[in-house]
């Protein structure tokens, strides 16, 4: 008879299951929390709405009353309002109304400076920096560890015309939350990558990534 395979102990099988449902229940709440937002900015509209038409047909439509059924309209609806404004965007109605937008959050100062500031961080993170690429390394906590950062802008220091980045270091596994930090252009580890496999990377925590990558500047070889 063939030797009897050993059985995995509890920790072994506890260490499985919990590596196999982490992924599922991070999956879980990244959805759940993109889902309430989303419900959230119609449900003012669709609460009312839902009450009214239950009212109305209180034998065959009073399921409408559903705490469910009013989020999952909701999400509906701001989906559908999202796919508008895009639709719009894309004409020239919709680009002039965009400009009146923007017009009028210019008169508020607070919402003024958070709009503009995430309207240049959008639109600098679709385009290639003009000294440097946009997806770099960075020394950190020393020389001989790296961290992933984006550079968002080249400026000079004052005195010597030094370039110096501006490089955005997103966290794991949560990348809009980090730390900005100011390196000399010299100093960086370009890379290939698109922002998109950066971002792939970091949530992922290492596991999605290039089979190479660069890690010693040329200038230190």
């Amino acid at each position: 008879m063939p030797p009897e395979a050993p059985r995995p102990s509890l920790q072994r099988l506890f260490l499985t299951g919990l590596l196999t449902l982490l992924p599922i229940w991070l999956t879980w709440v990244v959805v759940k929390f993109v889902f309430v937002l989303l419900s959230d900015i119609s449900k003012p509209f669709v609460g009312p709405a839902s009450h009214q038409i239950a009212a109305s047909f209180p034998q065959a439509l009073g399921w409408f009353n559903a705490a469910w059924v009013q989020n999952t309209f909701a999400l509906i609806a701001t989906l559908l309002a999202i796919l508008a404004v895009g639709w719009l965007a894309r004409r020239v109605i919709g680009q002039q109304l965009l400009r009146w937008f923007e017009i009028l959050i210019q008169r508020i100062p607070l919402a003024s400076t958070i709009y503009n500031s995430a309207r240049q961080l959008l639109d600098i993170l679709q385009t290639k920096p003009g000294s440097t690429q946009r997806v770099v390394l960075i020394d950190f906590p020393h020389r001989d560890m790296k961290s992933v950062g984006l550079v968002t802008r080249v400026i000079l220091e004052e005195g010597t015309g030094r370039e110096l980045a501006a490089v955005y270091v997103p966290t794991t596994p949560n990348p809009t939350s980090g730390y900005l930090e100011i390196v000399p252009v010299e100093l960086l580890t370009p890379t290939d990558w698109s922002v998109d496999q950066a971002m792939s990377f970091i949530i992922s925590g290492g596991a999605v990534s290039p089979a190479s990558m660069p890690f010693t500047r040329t200038a230190d070889k």
